[in-house]
């Protein structure tokens, strides 16, 4: 009997999608392969060969998952994300990890639960809004999708895992955009968000908090949503030095030394530094693959996982930036097509908020390695090494092929 390789390999739909992301991993795996040319061996060195294996096993995962229909994940949401739950729970009990407890190991495989939880919940909260048969427009609509965000939200913040932490928050805001909130609900829902931030400086809160009652006034939502509103706004600036002194030291010197990394230019700032140093070393054409200094000398920390898009800039300069990042821009645009072109809201959700994950990482990580973000750890999508990072990225990616297929 003859076998239909391509009918059991290919589930349809939009091939630029898988394609590019197959040659933004592989291309990735040469990026990794360079980080790892130093004088001095490092953890670096060999990362390739693991990656490769990932890779391996993230195709496979594509292949089985894309051949799932999306009604079946639409029912499995729930257990999945009562799943995730449980394993976030677990490794905050047994986890390990450099300053943080976010990994499981099982032998000397490593995982995080975090990855699958951002699956999960996205699942479960494009699940819940795509059941909603009337418009939202009250705050109070939103409870069951703010909960079904907060849950995971607060068990990767204590672990401490902060930029992984920030990722679901752009989960829920992508849902409830695509989901047709009004912008305006949208902004008081994050409002208390913004005194967070700015209740370091009393004048500056002080000043917000007149613009948004007047927001209020002129908007006018229920009175007691109104009400609710201000006082969360209250309770956020009221809350900001304390959340602050929760911080680990290692969270607060990374916040600091975004503003001046110059105030410790050998311990928090160093990474900056030195990432700056070589993506300005590459000029216009790089040092040549396998050939930047910062990187051989170890100068360049985390150049394989964190700060590979350095890498990048130091060995392949302006020219070799500009090609990652419009193959990166091309794949998402791709991506967000197939949001747009779903008819189902689930999919079409399900997509969005993918995309709007892919996104975030690519801001906060390429931002970071120029000194525009804070150092917050997001690895780069199919560029940074990490085996379950990469393994959830494929299957996100079969998922986004089959809505593209069903489309």
């Amino acid at each position: 009997m003859k076998v239909d390789w391509k009918s059991t390999l290919w589930p349809g739909g939009d091939p630029r999608v898988p394609g590019l992301a197959l040659l933004l991993a592989l291309l990735g795996i040469a990026m990794i392969y360079s980080a790892g040319h130093v004088e001095v061996p490092s953890v670096a060195t060999g990362a390739w060969r693991k990656q490769l294996i990932w890779l391996g096993m993230a195709l496979v995962a594509f292949v089985v998952v894309s051949r799932i229909p999306l009604r079946w994940l639409d029912w499995a949401s729930v257990w999945m994300y009562a799943a995730s739950i449980v394993l976030l729970v677990v490794v905050l009990l047994i986890g390990r990890g450099p300053n943080t407890r976010s990994w499981l190991y099982v032998g000397p495989i490593g995982m995080q639960p975090a990855e699958f939880a951002k699956l999960s919940t996205i699942l479960l909260l494009s699940r819940t809004l795509s059941s909603y048969q009337e418009s939202i427009g009250r705050l109070s609509q939103l409870i069951r999708p703010v909960l079904i965000v907060l849950l995971p939200f607060s068990l990767v913040a204590l672990q401490p895992d902060l930029g992984s932490s920030m990722v679901f928050g752009a989960i829920l805001i992508a849902g409830l955009f695509w989901a047709g909130i009004p912008l305006a609900t949208l902004f008081m829902l994050v409002s208390p968000g913004i005194s967070l931030l700015l209740g370091f400086s009393p004048l500056v809160w002080g000043v917000w908090f007149v613009a948004l009652a007047v927001f209020l006034y002129l908007y006018r939502p229920y009175a007691a949503e109104g009400i609710l509103v201000l006082l969360a706004n209250v309770a956020g600036g009221a809350l900001t030095l304390p959340l602050w002194r929760s911080l680990a030291p290692y969270q607060q010197n990374r916040l600091i030394v975004f503003l001046d990394p110059t105030v410790d230019p050998r311990g928090a700032g160093w990474h900056l530094i030195q990432s700056k140093v070589a993506i300005g070393s590459g000029g216009w054409y790089g040092q040549g693959f396998t050939q930047g200094p910062q990187k051989r000398l170890a100068f360049l920390p985390e150049q394989h996982t964190d700060f590979i898009f350095s890498v990048v800039g130091e060995e392949l300069g302006f020219l070799g930036v500009t090609i990652f990042l419009l193959l990166l821009v091309w794949f998402l645009h791709r991506v967000l097509a197939v949001a747009r072109a779903a008819e189902d809201p689930f999919p079409s959700l399900v997509v969005f908020c993918l995309f709007a994950v892919w996104l975030v990482h690519v801001i906060i990580n390429v931002g970071m390695t120029v000194g525009l973000m804070p150092i917050t750890g997001l690895p780069l999508p199919f560029l940074s090494y990490g085996g379950s990072f990469l393994l959830m990225l494929f299957v996100g990616l079969a998922i986004v092929s089959r809505a593209s297929a069903e489309a």
